[in-house]
């Protein structure tokens, strides 16, 4: 497809980046305020309706009906993997480690993906597949690990805890994207985020009624500080980062996209300086850049 001007799909790309960085310190905020479950159940409610009425303008309906069985049964699936179990995990990660720490874990996917794909769908993984792993591998150890001043040896900079959530986000994630590729086919990949956000939703919706948690839902809703970063979040993330992610893999290749969309774990650090006031050393921004190093050799 002709771009409408010269590198409007890496600009779509970087703006997706931004757009992301700006999701992921808005939810930490939230999630600090009104806990995971509330943020998630309420981010994904909101989403729904965004795109219920960008879905009725850009295809003439606002919802799925055009969607086969084989669609709605997988991308089911993966919306309650990718969303109740990868989201409601990465939440929680932002509360106890923060949304830049839990971006550099998230750098897992590629290479998590990437084996569940050759694993289940036969698709080629490649030395240059194998190296990027092992970098963004080494970097987020550089990143999470320094020597204990007392013994030497090495330890972890933040909770265990914290970091499983972590881990359970991206590997939620990167199980959510390969049954998406597969129940998706050649499905409007908006209408079929849409599918995803409802399953979502329903999800939680069961959890926080199962659970009894609706009271958490509620008071979420009168802390008006926590509700604008879920606002916030929903715009950015699932609608206007979906969107442009899209818009740039039509106008520019899929590697030079996923490469721009990659550096968030290196565009986050700044803010999370001057806006959420965390200390950051030397070793874990090195570390944040060789994770996305990583990343990018699984792209070339």
């Amino acid at each position: 497809m002709t771009p409408p001007f010269a590198y409007a799909g890496e600009s779509a790309a970087l703006a997706t980046a931004v757009f992301w960085t700006v999701t992921a310190l808005s939810f930490e905020m939230a999630t600090r305020r009104i806990g995971s479950l509330a943020v998630n159940f309420l981010r994904l409610f909101i989403a729904f309706f965004i795109l219920l009425l960008f879905t009725w303008i850009y295809r003439g309906t606002p919802l799925p009906f055009d969607a086969s069985v084989h669609n709605w049964g997988w991308l089911i699936l993966s919306g309650l993997v990718g969303f109740v179990f990868g989201d409601y995990c990465l939440f929680r990660s932002y509360a106890l480690l923060s949304a830049r720490v839990a971006m550099l874990i998230m750098t897992l996917v590629p290479p998590i993906t990437a084996f569940i794909g050759w694993l289940v769908l036969g698709e080629t993984m490649g030395w240059l597949h194998l190296g990027g792993m092992t970098l963004t591998v080494g970097g987020i150890a550089m990143a999470i690990l320094a020597r204990n001043s007392s013994n030497n040896k090495l330890a972890l900079n933040y909770p265990l805890k914290g970091l499983l959530f972590a881990l359970g986000g991206a590997a939620g994630q990167a199980v959510g994207l390969v049954i998406s590729k597969y129940g998706m086919g050649d499905y409007d990949p908006f209408a079929a985020s849409h599918i995803r956000i409802m399953a979502g939703m329903v999800g939680f919706g069961l959890i926080v009624a199962g659970f009894r948690k609706t009271n958490l839902v509620t008071a979420a809703l009168h802390d008006r500080k926590a509700m604008k970063g879920v606002l916030l979040g929903s715009v950015f993330g699932p609608f206007l980062g979906v969107s442009f992610s899209l818009l740039s893999v039509q106008y520019t290749s899929t590697g030079i996209a996923s490469t721009l969309m990659a550096i968030v774990p290196v565009l986050i650090i700044a803010p999370s300086v001057i806006f959420m006031g965390q200390k950051i050393t030397l070793r874990e921004v090195i570390g944040a850049v060789v994770s996305v190093i990583g990343v990018v050799l699984f792209f070339l």
